[in-house]
Protein backbone atom coordinates (compact mmCIF):
# COMPACT_ATOMS: atom_id res chain seq x y z
CA UNK A 1 0.00 0.00 0.00
CA UNK A 2 1.05 3.61 -0.46
CA UNK A 3 1.18 6.23 2.29
CA UNK A 4 -1.97 7.96 1.08
CA UNK A 5 -4.17 4.85 0.84
CA UNK A 6 -6.87 4.80 3.48
CA UNK A 7 -7.07 1.87 5.89
CA UNK A 8 -10.32 0.47 7.26
CA UNK A 9 -11.04 -2.27 9.79
CA UNK A 10 -14.33 -4.16 10.05
CA UNK A 11 -14.99 -6.37 13.08
CA UNK A 12 -16.98 -9.59 12.93
CA UNK A 13 -16.34 -9.79 9.20
CA UNK A 14 -15.86 -13.45 8.33
CA UNK A 15 -19.45 -13.76 7.09
CA UNK A 16 -22.72 -11.97 6.50
CA UNK A 17 -23.00 -8.21 6.69
CA UNK A 18 -19.44 -7.77 7.95
CA UNK A 19 -17.94 -9.71 5.04
CA UNK A 20 -20.01 -7.74 2.54
CA UNK A 21 -19.06 -4.46 4.23
CA UNK A 22 -15.39 -5.35 3.72
CA UNK A 23 -16.07 -6.12 0.08
CA UNK A 24 -17.87 -2.87 -0.63
CA UNK A 25 -15.34 -0.68 1.17
CA UNK A 26 -12.42 -2.42 -0.52
CA UNK A 27 -14.06 -1.96 -3.92
CA UNK A 28 -13.51 1.79 -3.47
CA UNK A 29 -9.75 1.24 -3.16
CA UNK A 30 -9.50 1.40 0.63
CA UNK A 31 -7.09 -1.12 2.18
CA UNK A 32 -9.59 -3.05 4.30
CA UNK A 33 -8.77 -5.31 7.22
CA UNK A 34 -11.18 -8.21 7.65
CA UNK A 35 -11.29 -9.01 11.36
CA UNK A 36 -12.45 -12.25 12.96
CA UNK A 37 -11.84 -14.34 16.06
CA UNK A 38 -10.74 -17.56 14.37
CA UNK A 39 -7.45 -17.24 12.48
CA UNK A 40 -8.17 -19.91 9.88
CA UNK A 41 -11.67 -18.63 9.08
CA UNK A 42 -10.43 -15.05 9.00
CA UNK A 43 -7.65 -15.84 6.56
CA UNK A 44 -9.99 -17.90 4.39
CA UNK A 45 -12.57 -15.11 4.20
CA UNK A 46 -9.96 -12.46 3.40
CA UNK A 47 -8.41 -14.67 0.71
CA UNK A 48 -11.74 -14.91 -1.12
CA UNK A 49 -11.72 -11.15 -1.54
CA UNK A 50 -8.01 -10.66 -2.14
CA UNK A 51 -8.06 -13.39 -4.80
CA UNK A 52 -10.75 -11.30 -6.52
CA UNK A 53 -8.25 -8.45 -6.72
CA UNK A 54 -9.49 -6.43 -3.75
CA UNK A 55 -7.11 -4.79 -1.23
CA UNK A 56 -8.17 -6.96 1.72
CA UNK A 57 -5.99 -8.32 4.51
CA UNK A 58 -6.94 -10.58 7.44
CA UNK A 59 -6.51 -9.58 11.06
CA UNK A 60 -7.26 -11.74 14.08
CA UNK A 61 -9.40 -9.83 16.57
CA UNK A 62 -11.59 -11.24 19.32
CA UNK A 63 -13.48 -8.14 20.40
CA UNK A 64 -14.20 -9.63 23.84
CA UNK A 65 -10.54 -10.36 24.62
CA UNK A 66 -8.39 -7.49 25.89
CA UNK A 67 -5.14 -9.15 24.84
CA UNK A 68 -6.44 -9.72 21.33
CA UNK A 69 -7.45 -6.07 21.05
CA UNK A 70 -4.02 -4.88 22.17
CA UNK A 71 -2.33 -7.22 19.70
CA UNK A 72 -4.56 -6.01 16.87
CA UNK A 73 -3.80 -2.36 17.58
CA UNK A 74 -0.07 -3.12 17.58
CA UNK A 75 -0.40 -5.03 14.31
CA UNK A 76 -2.22 -2.17 12.61
CA UNK A 77 0.23 0.39 13.97
CA UNK A 78 3.32 -1.59 12.96
CA UNK A 79 2.15 -2.75 9.53
CA UNK A 80 -0.01 0.12 8.31
CA UNK A 81 0.82 3.05 10.56
CA UNK A 82 -2.74 4.39 10.34
CA UNK A 83 -6.44 3.62 10.68
CA UNK A 84 -8.94 5.85 8.96
CA UNK A 85 -12.14 3.83 9.32
CA UNK A 86 -13.43 1.55 12.07
CA UNK A 87 -16.68 -0.35 11.56
CA UNK A 88 -17.88 -1.97 14.78
CA UNK A 89 -19.91 -4.73 13.17
CA UNK A 90 -19.42 -7.70 15.52
CA UNK A 91 -22.57 -8.58 17.42
CA UNK A 92 -24.58 -11.46 18.87
CA UNK A 93 -28.22 -12.28 19.59
CA UNK A 94 -28.66 -14.75 22.45
CA UNK A 95 -32.17 -14.03 23.76
CA UNK A 96 -34.50 -17.01 24.06
CA UNK A 97 -37.30 -15.96 21.74
CA UNK A 98 -39.86 -18.07 23.59
CA UNK A 99 -39.26 -16.20 26.86
CA UNK A 100 -40.58 -12.89 28.13
CA UNK A 101 -38.22 -9.97 28.89
CA UNK A 102 -38.21 -10.74 32.61
CA UNK A 103 -37.43 -14.41 31.94
CA UNK A 104 -34.15 -13.96 30.07
CA UNK A 105 -31.22 -15.30 32.06
CA UNK A 106 -28.68 -13.02 33.67
CA UNK A 107 -25.98 -14.79 31.67
CA UNK A 108 -27.69 -13.85 28.41
CA UNK A 109 -27.69 -10.21 29.50
CA UNK A 110 -24.02 -10.29 30.50
CA UNK A 111 -22.81 -12.12 27.39
CA UNK A 112 -24.86 -9.90 25.09
CA UNK A 113 -23.52 -6.69 26.61
CA UNK A 114 -19.95 -8.03 26.63
CA UNK A 115 -20.01 -8.30 22.83
CA UNK A 116 -22.57 -5.75 21.71
CA UNK A 117 -21.60 -2.85 23.97
CA UNK A 118 -18.50 -3.29 26.13
CA UNK A 119 -16.46 -4.67 23.23
CA UNK A 120 -17.52 -1.77 21.01
CA UNK A 121 -16.34 0.70 23.64
CA UNK A 122 -13.07 -1.13 24.30
CA UNK A 123 -12.16 -1.67 20.64
CA UNK A 124 -13.01 1.92 19.75
CA UNK A 125 -11.00 3.38 22.61
CA UNK A 126 -8.03 1.18 21.78
CA UNK A 127 -7.95 2.32 18.14
CA UNK A 128 -8.97 5.91 18.86
CA UNK A 129 -5.44 7.40 18.87
CA UNK A 130 -4.88 6.06 15.35
CA UNK A 131 -8.29 7.26 14.17
CA UNK A 132 -7.78 10.72 15.66
CA UNK A 133 -4.50 10.96 13.78
CA UNK A 134 -6.30 10.37 10.48
CA UNK A 135 -7.15 13.41 8.34
CA UNK A 136 -10.71 12.07 8.15
CA UNK A 137 -11.40 9.44 10.81
CA UNK A 138 -14.70 7.58 10.62
CA UNK A 139 -16.29 5.34 13.25
CA UNK A 140 -19.42 3.37 12.35
CA UNK A 141 -21.35 1.52 15.04
CA UNK A 142 -23.68 -1.14 13.68
CA UNK A 143 -26.79 -0.78 15.77
CA UNK A 144 -30.40 -1.72 15.00
CA UNK A 145 -33.78 -0.05 14.85
CA UNK A 146 -34.59 -2.53 17.63
CA UNK A 147 -32.61 -0.18 19.85
CA UNK A 148 -34.98 2.73 19.21
CA UNK A 149 -36.98 3.81 22.26
CA UNK A 150 -39.41 5.77 20.11
CA UNK A 151 -40.24 2.83 17.84
CA UNK A 152 -40.68 0.46 20.76
CA UNK A 153 -43.18 2.86 22.34
CA UNK A 154 -45.22 3.31 19.15
CA UNK A 155 -47.93 0.63 18.72
CA UNK A 156 -47.95 1.42 15.00
CA UNK A 157 -44.22 0.81 14.48
CA UNK A 158 -42.98 -2.37 12.77
CA UNK A 159 -40.97 -3.39 15.85
CA UNK A 160 -43.57 -2.76 18.57
CA UNK A 161 -43.97 -6.50 19.22
CA UNK A 162 -40.28 -7.37 18.81
CA UNK A 163 -39.24 -7.30 22.46
CA UNK A 164 -35.89 -9.13 22.41
CA UNK A 165 -34.64 -7.42 25.56
CA UNK A 166 -30.92 -8.12 25.97
CA UNK A 167 -30.20 -7.56 22.29
CA UNK A 168 -32.47 -4.53 21.97
CA UNK A 169 -31.20 -2.80 25.10
CA UNK A 170 -27.58 -3.43 24.09
CA UNK A 171 -28.26 -1.61 20.83
CA UNK A 172 -29.96 1.25 22.68
CA UNK A 173 -26.74 1.52 24.68
CA UNK A 174 -24.66 1.51 21.49
CA UNK A 175 -26.73 4.45 20.27
CA UNK A 176 -26.11 6.32 23.52
CA UNK A 177 -22.36 5.59 23.28
CA UNK A 178 -22.38 6.93 19.71
CA UNK A 179 -23.92 10.22 20.87
CA UNK A 180 -21.42 10.65 23.68
CA UNK A 181 -18.36 9.88 21.57
CA UNK A 182 -19.55 12.10 18.73
CA UNK A 183 -19.91 14.92 21.24
CA UNK A 184 -16.41 14.36 22.58
CA UNK A 185 -14.97 14.44 19.06
CA UNK A 186 -17.18 17.24 17.72
CA UNK A 187 -14.24 19.62 17.15
CA UNK A 188 -12.06 17.02 15.40
CA UNK A 189 -12.02 15.45 11.94
CA UNK A 190 -13.54 12.24 13.34
CA UNK A 191 -17.17 11.45 12.60
CA UNK A 192 -19.06 8.89 14.70
CA UNK A 193 -22.39 7.47 13.57
CA UNK A 194 -24.73 4.57 14.31
CA UNK A 195 -26.60 2.71 11.58
CA UNK A 196 -29.40 0.21 11.21
CA UNK A 197 -28.47 -2.32 8.52
CA UNK A 198 -32.08 -3.30 7.88
CA UNK A 199 -33.92 -6.56 8.41
CA UNK A 200 -31.31 -8.62 6.58
CA UNK A 201 -31.41 -12.29 5.61
CA UNK A 202 -28.45 -13.59 7.64
CA UNK A 203 -27.48 -16.62 9.70
CA UNK A 204 -28.08 -14.64 12.90
CA UNK A 205 -31.81 -14.47 12.26
CA UNK A 206 -32.12 -17.89 10.62
CA UNK A 207 -32.30 -16.52 7.10
CA UNK A 208 -35.41 -14.48 7.81
CA UNK A 209 -35.43 -10.90 6.61
CA UNK A 210 -36.64 -8.45 4.03
CA UNK A 211 -33.44 -7.40 2.26
CA UNK A 212 -30.33 -9.13 0.98
CA UNK A 213 -26.88 -8.90 2.53
CA UNK A 214 -25.40 -6.43 -0.03
CA UNK A 215 -28.20 -3.98 0.76
CA UNK A 216 -27.67 -4.62 4.46
CA UNK A 217 -24.05 -3.50 4.19
CA UNK A 218 -24.80 -0.25 2.37
CA UNK A 219 -25.56 1.90 5.41
CA UNK A 220 -22.25 1.00 7.06
CA UNK A 221 -20.34 1.68 3.86
CA UNK A 222 -22.02 5.04 3.30
CA UNK A 223 -21.08 6.24 6.78
CA UNK A 224 -17.58 4.79 6.53
CA UNK A 225 -16.93 6.83 3.39
CA UNK A 226 -18.47 10.14 4.48
CA UNK A 227 -16.86 13.27 3.11
CA UNK A 228 -15.92 16.30 5.19
CA UNK A 229 -19.46 17.67 5.01
CA UNK A 230 -21.03 14.49 6.35
CA UNK A 231 -22.87 14.30 9.69
CA UNK A 232 -21.74 12.98 13.06
CA UNK A 233 -23.79 11.71 15.96
CA UNK A 234 -26.60 10.31 13.79
CA UNK A 235 -28.67 7.12 13.65
CA UNK A 236 -29.64 6.26 10.08
CA UNK A 237 -30.74 3.59 7.63
CA UNK A 238 -29.83 4.08 3.96
CA UNK A 239 -29.57 7.81 4.50
CA UNK A 240 -32.86 8.10 6.39
CA UNK A 241 -32.74 9.40 9.97
CA UNK A 242 -34.18 7.01 12.54
CA UNK A 243 -35.72 8.02 15.89
CA UNK A 244 -33.62 7.39 18.98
Amino acid sequence: MNDSQKVALVTGATRGIGFETVRQIAETGVRTLLAGRDEARTKEAAKKLSDAGLPVDPIVLDVTDAGSIVAAVKHVTDKYGRLDILVNNAGILLDALDKKPSQQSQQVWRDTFDTNLFAVVEVTNAFLPLIKASPAGRIVNVSSQLGSFALHLDPKSPIFDFKIPAYNVSKSAVNAWTIHLAYELRDTNVKVNAIHPGYVKTEMNGGHGEIDVPTGAKSSVEMALLDANGPSGTFTYLGKTLPW
